[in-house]
């Protein structure tokens, strides 16, 4: 068994980075799926269909939930599915985190978001420096 992962953005960002991924990785070995927030959603209606895809990523290891930008609606819906249990939420979504976290599908849900979180912050550089040391910037 392994930890699924559902991701919750604005629009198809979430859609854009998994379909990215799965690309460079040549597929996603962790059981994904992601849910787009537009701007005339309901957030009703899309936290239970987020209950709804928790509840069949969830095979027994947790659901490591993506959300794209802290206090927004995707994140709001993701907090409201930590009360089912076995779900952790991250902010701050961005390609290296996911990249890392497809990386390592073996890992618990524990040790998946830390990964997760690790590799969205060790994927964030300043380029601009003229000396190139990376960060800070």
């Amino acid at each position: 068994m392994t930890v699924g992962l559902l991701i919750i953005t604005h629009d198809h960002i979430g859609d854009s980075l998994l379909k990215t991924a799965g690309r460079m990785l040549d597929g996603t070995p962790l059981t994904a799926k992601s849910l787009p927030v537009t701007i005339d959603a309901d957030p009703e209606a899309l936290l239970a269909r987020a209950r709804q895809l928790v509840a069949e990523l969830d095979n027994g290891d947790g659901v490591l939930v993506f959300t794209d930008m802290y206090g927004s609606t995707p994140s709001n819906i993701a907090y409201g599915l930590m009360k089912m249990g076995s779900v952790h939420v991250v902010s701050g979504l961005n390609l290296p985190m996911l990249i890392r976290t497809l990386n390592y599908p073996a890992l618990g849900l524990e040790a998946l978001t830390m990964k997760a979180i690790s590799g969205g912050k060790e994927g964030i550089f300043c380029c601009s420096t003229p000396t190139h040391v990376f960060p800070p910037c």
